[in-house]
């Protein structure tokens, strides 16, 4: 298979976070995609909520990254007890990996207005390399020997939340999961720490502002960091801005999100490398869908996070 220039480029990129330390799937819309991360927050919006998400990062490069996600949770009937499910499935360059999780969380009362919930998830992990790629690159030593791979993973979370305020700590892949074969690769998956937090302010009687963060820290990979800020109108429209930053890379992003109805929100990011990819790359893509059913006599106060 013949390789362009910025084919070439992708490839070293994507491999490179390979090499050292497979992470999870990163997102400008974290804060609305908490489950993906942190087991504990299943069932915390009251009500059965299913969340869909597509990101295209890096689009007009070759070999770019997709990523798909969808995530199903809800409490049960006595509301302690949260049930999940999420599927990613994440595409980079040549390779592929899909995570299927369920997830369950069980939460105590810490105050009036507050909630602790502890959260363990269990899964698969598949991982395969595109067969044409495998054939072209026989004599390569980082490559020969590499085969498909499903191996088991498991995580465990604590969220703690009000109706304004929330701050989450989670490690969603325990178990490292390394290579069999010839490769030189150190890993499929190494242990991922997350911290989230973020707060709700009134700015006026119809204006809220949101300030949120993620600190992640993987075994054998750079620190990263998120930062955004999100203000909503008449509790219908929010729109915001994030920064990403990490020893390797650093990015822009800016997100606009509608409730369309009570059941419905839909939302849209978009991200600028500030990186040395930049100029092959017009930005990154992410589209969000949010759909809950809702029962009146659940629902207590109005769920921001």
């Amino acid at each position: 298979m013949k390789l362009n220039k910025f084919y070439s480029i992708a490839l070293m990129l994507l491999m490179t976070s390979v090499t050292f330390a497979q992470q999870l799937p990163q997102f400008t819309q974290y804060m609305f995609n908490t489950i993906s991360i942190n087991p504990a927050y299943a069932g915390s919006r009251e009500t059965l909520s299913a969340v869909g998400l597509h990101r295209s990062q890096w689009v007009g490069l070759e070999g770019g990254p997709q990523t798909q996600t969808l995530s199903v949770h809800s409490p049960l009937k006595n509301e302690k007890v949260g049930l999940g499910i999420s599927v990613i499935n994440d595409e980079l360059g040549f390779e592929n990996f899909q995570y299927v999780y369920g997830d369950f969380s069980y939460t105590i009362q810490t105050g009036v207005k507050s909630k602790l919930a502890f959260g363990v998830k269990a899964g698969v992990t598949a991982y395969n390399l595109d067969g044409d790629y495998q054939a072209s690159q026989a004599q390569d030593p980082l490559i020969f020997g590499f085969e498909d791979r499903l191996d088991f993973n498991f995580g465990a979370g604590v969220y703690w939340h009000s109706d304004r305020w929330y701050m989450g700590l989670s490690a969603p892949r325990i178990l490292n999961n390394d290579y069999t074969g010839q490769g030189t690769f150190e890993a499929l998956e190494r242990v991922s720490y997350y911290f989230t937090g973020g707060y709700v302010f009134d700015l006026g009687e119809n204006i809220k502002l949101k300030p949120s963060t993620l600190l992640k820290a993987t075994n054998g990979a750079p620190l990263s960091f998120d930062i955004s800020a999100n203000l909503l109108f008449y509790e219908k429209f929010w729109i915001g801005a994030g920064y990403r930053i990490n020893e390797q890379a650093a990015a822009l992003g800016g997100i606009v999100d509608f409730q369309i109805s009570k059941q419905m929100r839909i939302g849209y990011a978009y991200e600028y490398p500030l990186s040395d990819i930049r100029p092959f790359t017009t930005g990154t893509h992410e589209f969000l869908l949010i759909f809950e059913v809702f029962k009146s006599t659940r629902i207590k106060s109005p769920r921001y996070f």
